[in-house]
């Protein structure tokens, strides 16, 4: 029983009542919140000194640890393929005789849900043309042209697909098996428990929860960042706010929390789930309407043409960390894959303990089937209609997406690039508000379910933790997008994600580690049990052939020991 539980059991009449504090991982909470207020304080204080703290790290960060990212997270996909794939696939996250706690269409919907952020929004459309307009250089060949349109969305693929959810599989996986099969409470420390043993519960398991809040909660302000400066596009182009600074950010995000505040208080069960259907379907409609209105045809022949490219080429890009572009390599690692591998690294512990909590019940082969392949088709999709649509338009239609600067350089406006696209189809006005709501709607969810996940890991693994730490946690997380904003906007948003997954990112390989043992334990406990299984069925066969011949009395008990003594022979 964790601490929180224990503080929130009905106190005997008369006793003292226990502070509101008490319900908090002291060792866990304290520290994580010191570490985030400071930063935004002193951010807050000195921007500019911040900002150039950040950029002086960058360089060093990026150029030494952008094949260490590549790497792992390689090797996260070939870990998760083979947990599924081999024998280890039969183990199952919970009880033996459990069955799955949500049926399949649900599952889905949700792991839908949590890979399907402002992220995924933000991105849709940019990316593919960032690439395509060699932003902000031509590291990787991508040219302006036909093959360098369909590279882009390859590229794009490769940042969207089976990589970013092989790293939730293996946090998943690790935090399922312990908290549903070893009835641990809902905390990565324990995820590490095979590995470090008793340890767990020392310092060196508060260090663990520690980087896991505070990764967490800086990867949901990444996405905040992200959403703020794209609704801040959206009502400019929409001509509610002109040229809008990072004032108007910040009172976005002050609202904004404020609905996120409204709903991490009624809990999962009401407000976020509510959001969360909410965003399915605004977000279904959104995509099939480009896709009427869109190039229809074209973009069917897209997909398919696009994931045959991404299957042939997934190889090569997984391990390409442009060493022979040198500073050209760097920047591009630092604007793209290595930015892009800090932050599903940072987001690891929020998106792997909510997969874990929906999972009760799946065998490990059907979660990482699911959670790798599921997300993985519904994001190939989104991006060909988006991605495929914008690029459709500049190599076949009016253009004007992808611009150039007075040198003659091709620049494209990201943060307003989905509005630019939607404003070129039928009713794109429309589709743009639309596009905004499904906006808000993701930067509330994102707040509120983050929050959340930060609040049951600082509170001991308590799955319900009390109301004014939530808020707590959902206040510190918009003051964590405003202090990133303040420092540097979307490069140092992109800049804090690679630097805090790195403490994370060790705490994986440890998860891996422990999986494996774990796992080969438990394999041989099932082996074990198949085989007595055998032996009982083979020993209750022979007992009956030979009462059936008359050689043993059916009333005779010892005709159980001879038929053992047969069938063990």
């Amino acid at each position: 029983m964790t601490a929180t539980s224990e503080t929130e059991a009905p106190a005997p009449a008369g006793s003292p009542r226990r502070p509101w504090y008490s319900s908090v991982a002291p060792r866990v909470f304290w520290p994580s919140a010191l570490i985030i207020l400071a930063f935004v304080i002193a951010t807050v204080v000195a921007p500019d000194a911040m900002n150039d703290a950040i950029s002086a790290i960058q360089e060093t960060v990026i150029g030494t640890f952008s094949w260490y990212y590549m790497l792992l997270v390689s090797l996260f996909v070939v870990f998760s393929l083979w947990i599924g794939l081999s024998h280890y696939g039969d183990i199952k996250l919970g009880p033996d005789e459990d069955e799955p706690e949500f049926p399949l269409k649900s599952w889905f919907a949700m792991l839908f849900a949590a890979g399907m952020g402002i992220g995924l929004v933000f991105w849709g459309v940019a990316e593919p043309l960032n690439h395509y307009a060699g932003l902000p250089n031509r590291a990787t060949g991508i040219t302006q042209d036909e093959e360098g349109a369909q590279g882009a969305l390859v590229q794009t693929f490769l940042h969207w697909g089976l990589h970013p959810w092989a790293i939730y599989v293996v946090v998943g996986v690790a935090v399922a098996y312990v908290i549903h099969r070893k009835k641990r409470p809902v905390s990565i420390r324990y995820a590490l428990e095979p590995l470090i043993g008793k340890r767990v519960h020392g310092w060196l398991g508060d260090v663990i929860d520690i980087a896991a809040v505070v990764g967490t909660l800086f990867g949901v302000a990444t996405s905040l960042g992200f959403g703020v400066i794209q609704i801040g596009a959206g009502l400019d182009f929409l001509d509610v706010v002109s040229d809008p600074g990072n004032l108007i950010y910040v009172v976005l995000i002050g609202g904004i929390t404020a609905l996120a505040l409204f709903s991490v208080v009624t809990g999962v069960k009401r407000g976020i789930k509510w959001l969360s259907n909410i965003n399915m379907v605004l977000a279904g409609v959104l995509l099939v309407a480009v896709l009427v209105l869109g190039p229809t045809l074209f973009i069917f022949k897209d997909l398919v043409q696009s994931i045959g490219d991404y299957l042939q080429n997934l190889l090569r890009m997984s391990f390409n960390t442009t060493a022979y572009e040198g500073a050209d390599g760097n920047e591009w690692q630092g604007w793209w894959t290595t930015f892009y591998w800090g932050w599903w690294i940072s987001w690891a512990p929020f998106v792997g303990v909510f997969i874990a909590r929906i999972s009760r019940g799946r065998t490990v082969r059907e979660f990482v089937a699911g959670v790798l392949l599921v997300p993985t088709a519904v994001t190939t999709l989104w991006f060909t209609v988006f991605g495929g649509t914008a690029l459709y338009r500049e190599l076949f239609g009016e253009g004007g997406l992808v611009g150039t600067d007075e040198n003659g350089a091709a620049t494209v406006d990201t943060e307003a690039s989905l509005f630019g696209m939607l404003d070129g189809l039928p009713g794109g006005t429309l589709l743009s508000i639309g596009a905004l709501i499904l906006i808000v709607l993701f930067f509330v969810t994102s707040s509120d379910s983050g929050s959340l996940v930060v609040d049951m890991l600082a509170s001991g693994g308590d799955p319900e933790p009390p109301k004014w730490s939530r808020v707590f946690w959902c206040l510190l997380g918009g003051a964590v997008a405003v202090a990133l904003l303040l420092a540097g906007g979307l490069d140092a948003i992109k800049i804090v994600a690679i630097l805090i997954a790195l403490p994370f990112s060790v705490v994986m390989i440890g998860m891996c580690v422990a999986i494996w043992k774990e796992f080969r334990i438990e394999r041989r406990a099932m082996v074990r049990m198949q085989r007595q299984l055998q032996r009982e069925r083979l020993t209750e066969h022979v007992t009956n052939s030979l009462i059936d011949e008359g050689l043993v009395d059916p009333g005779d008990k010892s005709g159980g020991s001879n038929g053992e003594s047969v069938a063990k022979s």
